[in-house]
């Protein structure tokens, strides 16, 4: 932290504002040890810019669907951690298996706003894409 000047970080509020997390949520990382402070402004924290992109890492991630653990085992993450990038390589094959369900249910979507058969539940065309969104 030498040389870091206190307008180079960011008050808890700000990394709030920008990143669209409450304060108590960056706290709780905090406390999983996802991300951590560069400072305190009296009472409050502040961090490094780049604590933002760490958050948007942290909110993919859980959006994909990985646990506080496995995002905090992949921020630690190291070339010759094997166990690590098998676990990675089975969430990539999830992921992509649910890409590929709401791309389907994307497609029944887009038919459903223009198709005109009535009623739109019994339309065969309908039907065969709803069947085909559960996941496989």
């Amino acid at each position: 932290m030498a040389g870091e000047t206190d307008e180079a970080l960011l008050d808890i509020g700000e990394v709030a504002r920008r990143s669209g997390l409450a304060p108590s949520a960056l706290r709780f990382y905090e406390r999983k040890g996802l991300i951590e402070p560069a400072a305190r402004n009296g009472l409050r924290r502040a961090y490094r810019p780049e604590t933002l992109d760490r958050l948007g890492l942290i909110g993919c991630a859980r959006d994909a669907g990985f646990t506080l653990a496995e995002i905090s085992a992949f921020l630690g993450a190291r070339p010759s951690d094997t166990a690590l990038r098998d676990r990675m390589a089975a969430k990539e094959r999830e992921v992509d298996a649910r890409v590929r369900q709401l791309t389907r249910l994307r497609d029944s979507l887009r038919h459903a706003s223009v198709c005109d058969h009535d009623p739109l539940v019994e339309c065969p065309d309908f039907k065969r894409a709803i069947r085909n969104v559960s996941p496989r």
